[in-house]
């Protein structure tokens, strides 16, 4: 399947059986160009959807990797349970679909090659490790006012000690990255 390719939150399936990459692709028109992220725009449509990602500190990414339970970022935990929300780690989802690749033949898996190069490169992963997809209510797009709602909590957290940055995406097609090119 095609794919938005950079930075794709995850490529597991959704209870809907599909995956981000699906959902964006699906939204996706041909050619358009990479622009990266707008914050906000006055022309949504209704079926318009959003994601939003966090970068966390490199002490607290493993945390959170690892034991996201851990009560040192209860202050992170606590908003994302509020909005019925977990972090899903782009690095684990990444690896998480190679897998599945290997497992189920590359062949029909068709960013197998450039999501395996980048889990193999040590700055990639380094830079994915810290990178977070939130999902709210078990979806990995939600409409507009939930991703508003939870960014509004979280905002006091960026910059602090767990949560550096964090970054709003959306299902526009002019808004998102394209995929690799296949050589």
């Amino acid at each position: 399947m095609p794919d938005w390719g950079w930075g794709c939150p995850c490529h597991s399936k959704n209870e809907r059986g599909t995956t981000t990459c699906e959902v964006m692709t699906r939204a996706r028109t041909r050619g358009s160009k990479a622009r990266g992220l707008k914050q906000d725009h006055n022309t949504m449509s209704d079926d318009l959807k959003f994601q939003l990602r966090l970068t966390l500190s490199d002490e607290f990414a493993q945390v959170a990797r690892n034991v996201p339970g851990d009560p040192s970022i209860s202050t992170l935990t606590d908003i994302l349970n509020r909005h019925d929300a977990v972090m899903k780690c782009q690095f684990d989802a990444f690896a998480d679909y190679v897998s599945e690749a290997e497992a189920n033949g590359i062949e029909n898996f068709h960013l197998y090659e450039w999501t395996k190069k980048t889990i193999d490169d040590p700055a990639k992963k380094s830079k994915y490790t810290k990178s977070f997809a939130l999902y709210v209510g078990g979806d990995d797009v939600y409409e507009k006012d939930k991703a508003d709602a939870l960014e509004a909590e979280l905002k006091p957290l960026v910059g602090g000690p767990i949560v550096a940055k964090m970054f709003k995406y959306d299902t526009d097609p002019a808004h998102n990255p394209q995929p690799p090119r296949q050589t």
